[in-house]
């Protein structure tokens, strides 16, 4: 499949936000304030979905509902960029009904995080269209504690070059849109090497078990020469996180993967440092991969955005994007 990687984003350009997951509604009007100030500070302008702020009992839409957004923006001329409001559990609803050629004619940026990797991989998978995980419309309204975040959110959607992924000084797992005065930071103690070595490939994954859903469909993607970048939420726990990454290395070719990345898991999962040592080095499967964990993405903040599909290399601590 060739690569299609969108043209990236520059001051004056329209991004649209859609809600394929939960909506708009929400969202409080202080997040969206900020929001609309951050995105302004880039010189982009905001337009929205027609149906971004429907709810039901799930706090989403109809499914006939969010695809009419994802492909009015896709097929909009003027729509440089598509981000998605916020995750949930329902995107892969989607994946049936998307008119895949209209994406793979039309192609922009598009990014989210959480549920949205379901779309993420698929709209590869499909198209070959280079998407992106990166913060939601949402974590843009953020008040505080927003700088790295930024940062990678521009040094991918918004340069070509390549850069390195290097570990913010603090992160928080705390409830910021609860209070957005009461921050609690807690210093980083940087990337975690469980397994030395040198590797490079395309980037697949994002959220594990989301990943997972679309193993055995149409919308998986290959994962010959990739470099898997992985991450769950606070509902994990070690054993969840070890059986869905087990679920991976089942697959047939899951023997070409050249490397690991795993995302900064939440508090709440309990997965101490030592507990990820064990499930990875119970594996044989990955004795003579690269792996690093501790890295900037997931559920908890700051973090970085990257391209599914594009390309990245490890040596040690180090990650590079090299093609985005």
């Amino acid at each position: 499949m060739n690569k299609i990687y969108p043209g990236k984003l520059k001051s004056g350009d329209e991004m649209r936000i859609v809600a394929p997951a939960r909506s708009l509604s929400m969202i409080g009007e202080e997040t969206r304030q900020i929001a609309a100030q951050r995105f302004a500070g880039l010189g982009l302008k905001l337009s929205f979905g027609k149906h971004t702020s429907e709810s039901d009992e799930f706090i989403s839409s109809s499914i006939a509902s969010r695809v009419d957004d994802l492909q009015e923006a896709f097929g909009d001329k003027n729509v440089k960029a598509v981000i998605t409001v916020i995750g949930g559990f329902n995107s892969n609803q989607l994946l049936r009904y998307i008119d895949w050629d209209l994406i793979k004619n039309n192609p922009k940026i598009f990014c989210g995080y959480s549920d949205i990797t379901a779309l993420n991989n698929a709209i590869f998978a499909k198209t070959g269209l280079v998407t992106y995980s990166g913060p939601h419309y949402s974590t843009f309204g953020q008040k505080l504690h927003f700088d790295y975040t930024l940062e990678y959110f521009k040094k991918c959607l918004m340069s070509e070059e390549t850069f390195e992924i290097k570990a913010s000084e603090n992160w928080s797992d705390d409830l910021w849109f609860v209070d957005q005065n009461k921050r609690e930071l807690i210093t980083n103690d940087g990337h975690l090497v469980i397994n030395e070595g040198k590797a490079g490939g395309t980037i697949l994954g994002a959220n594990l078990c989301t990943f997972n859903l679309l193993q055995g469909t149409e919308y998986f993607p290959n994962l010959t020469d990739s470099v898997l970048f992985l991450e769950d939420d606070g509902m994990s726990n070690a054993v969840t996180f070890d059986r869905d990454l087990q679920s991976l290395i089942h697959l047939s070719d899951f023997k070409s993967v050249k490397g690991l990345v795993i995302g900064r898991v939440q508090k709440s999962s309990k997965i101490t440092s030592d507990l990820l040592i064990k499930i990875i080095r119970t594996k044989k499967e990955l004795d003579n991969l690269p792996v690093v964990a501790n890295v900037d993405f997931g559920h908890t903040d700051p973090k970085i955005t990257f391209p599914v599909g594009g390309e990245a290399k490890i040596d040690g601590d180090r990650i590079e994007i090299v093609k985005h």
